[in-house]
Formats: structure tokens, sequence, C-alpha cells
């Protein structure tokens, strides 16, 4: 048997990954409907079994940001990822992974409180990192990575 360096087994893994066709490699489906005309994100996208949901903040259509501080904003992006989920026939306990954004990691613990009462068991793993600044303001910004589905 001769030896086979391993960047020539990483260059015939790239070779055969870039011939793949592209719809092979990467197929998606934006969920629940397509960004509106002019949105630079989608709030789901799936790839196989998975979902990939954009950072959702302490907002409600039509009125912006909750008031109260932390606390209300976290119950609300929160609620806004469930019902996110519920659209597409997945669910809180589908979650594996989130990333939280605060402005002030300082909020950290009153984050943690309502962040709790969402995975009471089980919880998904999750960075929590302090950001300069998010969009409208807002104190929180919380993104998923769930499987499609229900348990």
């Amino acid at each position: 048997m001769r030896y086979c360096p391993p960047a020539a087994l990483l260059a015939v893994g790239v070779l055969a990954w870039a011939t793949t066709p592209l719809t092979a490699q990467r197929e998606r489906e934006i969920l629940p409907q397509p960004p509106a005309a002019g949105a630079t994100l989608s709030p789901i996208v799936k790839v196989g079994d998975m979902l990939y949901l954009s950072g959702q903040l302490g907002t409600v259509r039509g009125r912006g940001l909750v008031e109260g501080g932390i606390g209300p904003e976290t119950r609300q992006a929160l609620e806004n990822i469930k019902a996110l989920l519920e659209q597409v026939g997945s669910a809180m306990d589908r979650v594996v992974k989130c990333t939280v954004f605060l402005v002030d990691i300082g909020d950290f613990r009153p984050m943690n409180e309502e962040y709790r009462t969402f995975f009471p068991s089980g919880p998904p793993a999750r960075s929590t990192v302090a950001v300069a600044g998010l969009v409208l303001n807002a104190r929180v910004e919380i993104e998923c990575l769930a499987l499609a589905g229900r348990s």
C-alpha cells in the first residue's frame, strides 16, 4: 500500500465537492415564506433536516420593540422564535443551539431567567456574547438552530 499524504486526500475531497452540482451540495428552502421584496434576510432557511433561524429581537409586529428592558425583550424574542418554529411544524424542544447577543453582559442573569422558562429541561447548547449594539437599540437578539418536524 502506498502512502498518501493528507494534502492529497484533502485535494481529492475538494475536487469531489467542487464537481458536485450546487443544488446537491446545499438544497435549501426559505421558510415560512420568501422574504419581502428588498429584505436582506430570510426568517428561516431549511437545509436537509436543519432549520437556521435568523436572529430575533423582542419586537411585536406593528408595534416595534417591547418596553420594560431585558426581561420583556428576551421573552418576546423567544416568543418570536417559538412562533416561527410552529409555523413550519417544529417546536422549541427541537432547538439544538442558540446564540444570544447582549448589548450589556451585565444583563446575563435577567436574560437567563427568561431563557430558562422556554427550555425548562434539556436546554440546547448556547453561546452568549456581548456586542456593541443591535438594530432598533434592542438589548438582546437570539438566533437558533433547530431540527425540522416534531419530536
